[in-house]
């Protein structure tokens, strides 16, 4: 279980991991030693998973957001495991989660427009194994998007 200062540590470092770590300790009100051993042990038991950058879709050209639900052929363990390999071999797949309800899988593409989409859905979405039907919805606007657990 997180206490207050380990909250107080993955807040910090959510929103800018590339502080220093006097910064993130003076952030949550402990000494760098005290900070530099939670972040230590919150590492170590898988809390904290790694350090990356937030990339700004639009920045690169990829301004369209698709959240693309599929239904596989069948839910046998075997093809819930190719659809699942094949999945993680390509990079146009942002995110993809195994989900209960009426689609199998929901997955998260971007685009630079409807075109580059439309290429995607066809080369990749509809060329992974066992896909039985597709369900897509273009993000319109983001109101709130992820910046992490805490905070």
């Amino acid at each position: 279980m997180l206490d207050d200062f380990d909250q107080k540590i993955l807040q910090s470092l959510q929103s800018d991991s590339q502080k220093t770590l006097a910064q993130t300790a003076n952030d949550v009100g402990l000494s760098v030693s005290a900070c530099h051993r939670r972040i230590g042990l919150l590492e170590r038991a898988g809390v904290i998973e790694g350090y990356g950058a937030r990339i700004n879709a639009a920045a690169i050209g990829r301004s369209m957001t698709f959240y693309v639900e599929v239904s596989l052929s069948s839910q046998s363990e075997n093809v819930l495991a190719e659809f699942e390999a094949a999945a993680l071999t390509r990079s146009e797949v942002l995110e993809c989660h195994l989900m209960t309800g009426q689609a199998d899988y929901l997955i998260r593409v971007a685009a630079t427009d409807t075109q580059d989409y439309e290429q995607q859905y066809r080369r990749v979405i509809a060329a992974l194994p066992h896909v039985a039907r597709i369900q897509s919805a273009l993000v319109m606007k983001t109101v709130k998007p992820w910046r992490g657990f805490v905070g």
